[in-house]
């Protein structure tokens, strides 16, 4: 190899700065990063006052700044400064106490120190070698909440004197990729077992959810090569709380059976986005085994609640299902993204996912004594997530994790007490953790049929909305408009619950009066 020119002003791209450009200086990162905790501290201390939903217009923000990129640097307090007056007046405040929409995305002062740390870091731990602290950080961090969750000892990546178990885990982004990987391990196992040439069997294999169950994963079925006339959407009802009925699964499996078709994989889902019904795992689990079907669990949000013994019991049957997801991002403190998977058996997730180019090779891999993360997941490279999640779980331990539940499931109590209480709403299906389904209910004697009801409880939900002190969300139950009211936004306190309720009571009396003038 020839030499390379010594002289710096040969090739020099900076002029006089001999430095040149330094994106990691030391007194930079320290000088930016002090501004934005800064930032961060102000933020939360003032979220509770801003309005919730920003009063913007799409394409708002293209018009507050520049819509090409800059060529010349500027200083960083430009840049806070511009972040501070275009981009938090257009943020739906998911951090407020006053949002009580969709399900909390909670966070906490552990979980944002650990990301940041991971994301300086910024280690891709594609296999053990390329990062043996953020794997195993992963695996032990997995194996804590797993004992937290009392999954079996099948689940976990160690199993104590015995050594390495069968099972194991894998943080992934979202609840979609656990829902993806483990439809992919089930369809490849299923056309083994079936005999299948390939992928000729692909249109022959069926899967199966409620109707309740998260759009997600029906979107999955398709991306997995499900052909979707064999994705059953099996109809809930109020005999059962919406959840799914396993007589009726039964009923389904059987037919497709009959018809020639393999049942594949079953999605049981504890704590429903629409309702939060439970689906039962253990008579699930059981008619999915006289199929042979894999059994996965879609926990995403409830799955939190059963760190809690009172809540465990959601839970009952788990030994004999082949997954089950959660994630922390929503009601476990942890931010975005990490949701966490855990199988029975690892080596059907990644005799389905493994890829090793020659380039990833390595003694560990190679000694079987390591499962490469990269081989449960959809991509190659990951991020550091372990670390906020055992950062969590380290600085805050069970009680306090444990405490913040209960708080959070007392509030949405008190607030089903204050509905109940009130002749003009109703309860739609009963409260299981901390989110309440209510409504204004139909009014035989004042002429209110159920289509008013509807209307009624729209305009409710927009005006509360508009008022930018409180965010609600909705959906559709029983063929009914239903509001949903998410309690658990990690700065929420009784007082901003009692204040929802209080502006919920005067708005509900404001349509009310109107509609009587009208009338």
């Amino acid at each position: 190899m020839g030499s390379l020119d010594t002289n710096p002003t040969a090739f020099s791209a900076f002029g006089d700065d001999a430095r040149g450009f330094q994106p990691l200086n030391a007194d930079d990162v320290r000088s930016y990063l002090h501004k934005a905790v800064d930032f961060i501290s102000d933020y939360y201390k003032s979220v509770e006052y801003l309005p919730v939903l920003p009063d913007v217009k799409p394409g708002y923000l293209r018009n507050e700044l520049r819509s090409a990129p800059p060529t010349s640097s500027a200083p960083f307090d430009v840049t806070m400064k511009e972040l501070r007056a275009s981009v938090v007046p257009g943020m739906t405040h998911w951090a407020s106490p006053n949002f009580f929409a969709f399900f909390p995305s909670t966070n906490s002062a552990a979980a944002i120190a650990g990301d940041l740390i991971a994301s300086a870091m910024n280690t891709v731990g594609f296999t053990w070698q390329a990062a043996p602290a953020a794997t195993e950080m992963e695996v032990l961090a997995l194996d804590w909440l797993a004992q937290l969750l009392r999954l079996p000892p099948s689940f976990m990546n160690h199993t104590g004197a015995a050594g390495r178990g069968t099972g194991g885990g894998v943080i992934l982004g979202t609840t979609s990729e656990a829902m993806l990987v483990t439809l992919v391990a089930a369809r490849d196992a299923a056309l083994s077992r079936s005999g299948s040439q390939g992928v000729s069997g692909l249109p022959r294999l069926a899967v199966y959810a409620a109707d309740q169950t998260h759009s997600t994963f029906f979107k999955a079925c398709r991306l997995a090569g499900f052909d979707p006339a064999n994705i059953r959407s099996i109809p809930t009802g109020p005999e059962t709380d919406y959840a799914l009925d396993p007589a009726r699964l039964l009923e389904v499996m059987q037919a497709d059976v009959d018809a020639g078709l393999v049942p594949t994989y079953v999605c049981a889902t504890v704590g429903t986005t629409s309702s939060n019904a439970v689906d039962p795992v253990g008579a699930i689990a059981d008619v999915a085994a006289v199929f042979n079907a894999w059994v996965h669990i879609d926990a995403a949000y409830a799955g939190s609640a059963c760190i809690c013994p009172e809540f465990r019991h959601h839970l009952d049957g788990v030994e004999r299902v082949d997954s089950i997801s959660m994630s922390p991002h929503k009601w476990l403190l942890t931010c975005l993204d990490c949701t966490c998977l855990w199988v029975r058996d690892t080596h059907r997730l990644t005799d389905s996912l493994e890829t090793n180019p020659e380039y990833l090779k390595n003694d560990a891999s190679e000694s079987g004594n390591v499962t490469d993360l990269k081989d449960m997941q959809v991509g190659v490279g990951r991020r550091f997530r372990g670390l906020k999640l055992w950062m969590v779980m380290r600085t805050y331990g069970s009680a306090k994790l444990q405490e913040h539940i209960r708080s959070d499931v007392a509030m949405a109590k008190m607030f089903e007490d204050a509905v109940r209480d009130d002749d003009r709403f109703e309860v739609v299906v009963p409260r299981n953790f901390a989110l309440v389904c209510f409504r204004i209910k139909p009014h035989g004697g004042g002429g209110m049929t159920e289509e008013d009801a509807d209307e009624a409880n729209r305009e409710l939900m927009e005006r509360l909305n508009r008022t930018g002190k409180a965010y609600l969300a909705h959906t559709v139950v029983g063929d009914r408009f239903v509001l949903r009211f998410a309690v658990g936004s990690s700065l929420q306190e009784e007082r901003h619950v009692r204040s929802a309720c209080e502006l919920i009571n005067k708005t509900t009396t404001e349509i009310m009066q109107e509609q009587i003038v009208v009338e």
